[in-house]
């Protein structure tokens, strides 16, 4: 059932509210009433008339005061107002209209006139209502559309540089595998040979101490007793730099993991340290930045259903820009607090074991409001031009809240350093 116009009267003689209350009532409209401003400002808030004819002159607030109040009220303020006035001064009629009425009617008033001007007003602010409506409803459909379109642009580029990276990784383990294992091998084999020619040579000089001139020109010239030292060390760095390349080639793989169709049983400490491994080299220190320290609390945490290598990529993109955070601090700042640039890496589950809990906190500079504000809006970087696409931090929420379910949220403090807390259900599947 529609609901009947309602119009407000505001006038202190009664014979003007009777007569304007029939011819009102006449056109099926219902009056309300009111002889003084501060009864209909009450009166007003909560009956929220349609329209309201307003007298100027009366006792207490005149009809300028009470229409000063009712704009200045967000619930009464949208509500035409007619001045009704046996004023001819066109300076009155001007203020009125400055303080926000939409007509006059001159006293003494000819009903057809009123009428006229009610049926007039009243159907510009249902005009107004109806176009404000459709452009509110056709605002918040356009407002959608652009989050679905950015959403997916989101989803399109995550997919794709999973894949990329997939394949990447992929070929670049094969590459690097098959040499990695030949020298492995073969490197066995050098130690165990070397070892032997070494005693073999410390052997004969101990049976034959008096050796030939030209043999022993030429253990002076190579420096045997520094081979026979240092050649030992040699092979122990070959190995550790083999054991090297294992780890990081194991990191690879386990960082780009593109488990893109179906979610697997993952334990998170594996991604985040294969994600402080492939960081390594920018974690030591470089020009007059120290080097970053990483602490790890692991908690016991049980695997995750998930997908393993999105969620390392969310790692990355955090614990990289803490380190982009750290370059682009002045290193003066850690000088004068005595402090090393760290990053704080902690682990846990929730007291209902539902949820497991990472935060990853930097002592860095911190962040101001507006642009905590922002960080994981799509497209937004505080970076130089070529320095950084505003995509990390925008498709690490993606993942985090649309492709697991799970949180992600930042407190940053200026002087105080940014954290980050990632919540993820333990058991979702998606």
């Amino acid at each position: 059932m529609t609901r009947p116009v309602h119009i407000l009267l505001v006038d202190d003689n009664p014979n003007n509210l009777k007569v304007l209350s029939e011819a009102i009532q006449g056109y099926g409209w219902k009056a309300l009433m009111a002889t003084d401003g501060e009864s209909a400002i009450e009166q007003t808030e909560y009956a929220i008339p349609d329209l309201i004819l307003l007298d100027v002159m009366m006792p207490g607030i005149d009809g300028f005061e009470t229409c000063r109040r009712l704009k200045a009220n967000p619930i009464t303020e949208n509500i035409p107002i007619i001045f009704m006035t046996a004023l001819a001064d066109a300076k009155d009629k001007v203020k009125g209209l400055e303080i926000g009425a939409v007509d006059y009617i001159t006293k003494p008033f000819q009903q057809e006139e009123v009428i006229a001007r009610l049926k007039l007003h009243l159907k510009i602010s249902h005009l107004t209502r109806t176009l404000e409506e459709s452009v509110q409803k056709r605002t918040a459909e356009l407002t959608q559309s652009l989050h679905n379109l950015q959403q997916t642009q989101l989803q399109l580029i995550q997919s794709e540089k999973m894949s990329i990276l997939g394949q990447l990784v992929a070929g670049i383990g094969h590459e690097i595998n098959n040499p990695i294992g030949f020298i492995a091998g073969s490197l066995s084999h050098i130690e165990e040979y070397t070892n032997s020619l070494l005693s073999l040579i410390s052997l004969q000089q101990q049976k034959f101490p008096d050796s030939d001139p030209e043999i022993e020109d030429l253990i002076a010239e190579i420096d045997l007793e520094y081979i026979h030292e240092d050649l030992p060390k040699l092979i122990k760095s070959m190995s550790q730099g083999i054991n090297r390349l294992k780890d990081i080639s194991l990191s690879l793989r386990t960082f780009a993991r593109a488990d893109i169709s179906s979610q697997v049983e993952f334990q998170i400490h594996e991604g985040i340290d294969s994600t402080l491994m492939l960081l390594k080299h920018r974690l030591k220190g470089s020009g007059n930045r120290t080097e970053i320290k990483v602490v790890t609390e692991y908690g016991n945490l049980p695997p995750i259903s998930c997908y393993p290598g999105q969620l390392n990529q969310v790692f990355m993109n955090i614990i990289a820009n803490a380190v982009d955070a750290f370059d682009e601090t002045d290193h003066q700042y850690f000088q004068q607090t005595s402090s090393q640039p760290t990053i704080h890496i902690i682990t846990s589950v929730d007291s209902q074991r539902e949820n497991v809990i990472i935060s990853i906190r930097d002592n860095g500079c911190g962040m101001p409001l507006e642009v905590q504000a922002r960080i994981f809006e799509q497209s937004f970087t505080t970076k130089p031009v070529g320095k950084g696409t505003g995509l990390g931090l925008a498709i690490s929420h993606e993942i985090i809240v649309n492709k697991h379910h799970g949180n992600i949220n930042c407190n940053s403090t200026l002087g105080d350093g940014t954290q980050f807390t990632i919540i993820l259900p333990i058991n979702y599947c998606g």
